[in-house]
């Protein structure tokens, strides 16, 4: 099969290329670096011209209210480019639970681009993730200050970006799912554990202080990010580190 993997350099993207051309399967990676832009439109007609399979893996500049008209943009330039192109699969990776955290603009923007592909023309899948275990370092430099970073106890389960990458492959090659496929790391901790478990083992002596109200996961309410029902991946974040 071809498939046109659309921020196809990115982290997720280039894991997914190479895992479908691995497979005996033709994947092109696209994105602003090759000349293809989801906002104007530029090169998208030739990026799915013949594919199969769509694998939208673009993501927002932004996580404000911003990203909002991105996806709603974005998406509606590459349904519009891949009917034309007769692709027959359009594949988007999202997160679980996307749409339980309206406080969040990134995330009403991620769940917008779900309500627009299963409102689209094509016959679709969405892999929703967890949080990825890449991200830990990220989510500590957002409320560092001095020797602290402070950290709700929003519950966590962390996957690998390789084997999200394995899950997308596998779903894209397969047939459409018309609905979502949740994937989730093997472990749940509280964000604040998994915080001084990350600095633990980087011999880093900043200390966590848990704090309800820091940072972007101060919204999340509950469990939502998790789903120990979910397809789990084998990568547990201690051997992952």
């Amino acid at each position: 099969m071809k498939f046109a993997v659309i921020g196809g350099t990115g982290l997720i993207g280039s894991q997914v290329v190479r895992n479908l051309n691995a497979a005996g399967h033709e994947a092109v990676p696209h994105s602003q670096s090759t000349g293809v832009d989801v906002i104007s439109g530029q090169g998208l007609d030739e990026a799915v011209a013949g594919a199969d399979v769509v694998v939208n893996l673009t993501n927002s500049p932004t996580f404000d209210e911003a990203s909002l008209a991105f996806f709603r943009t974005s998406m509606t330039t590459l349904l519009a480019a891949a009917q034309k192109g007769g692709v027959g699969h359009f594949v988007i990776l999202s997160i679980v639970g996307v749409d339980q955290v309206p406080e969040l603009d990134y995330y009403r923007a991620k769940a917008l681009q779900e309500d627009i592909l299963a409102a689209g023309p094509i016959a679709y899948s969405i892999v929703r993730a967890t949080q990825f275990m890449e991200f830990m370092d990220a989510v500590l430099s957002w409320t560092a200050d001095g020797d602290t970073v402070r950290l709700p106890a929003t519950p966590i389960q962390p996957i690998a970006s390789k084997d999200v990458a394995a899950a997308v492959a596998e779903v894209a090659a397969g047939a459409p799912l018309g609905g979502i496929r949740n994937i989730a790391g093997p472990e749940v901790f509280p964000l604040d554990e998994l915080g001084r478990i990350t600095l633990s083992h980087k011999g880093d002596s900043r200390t966590v202080v848990t704090d309800r109200t820091a940072g972007m996961f101060a919204a999340v309410r509950g469990d939502v990010l998790t789903d120990k029902d979910a397809h789990l991946a084998p990568t547990r974040y201690t051997d992952w580190l």
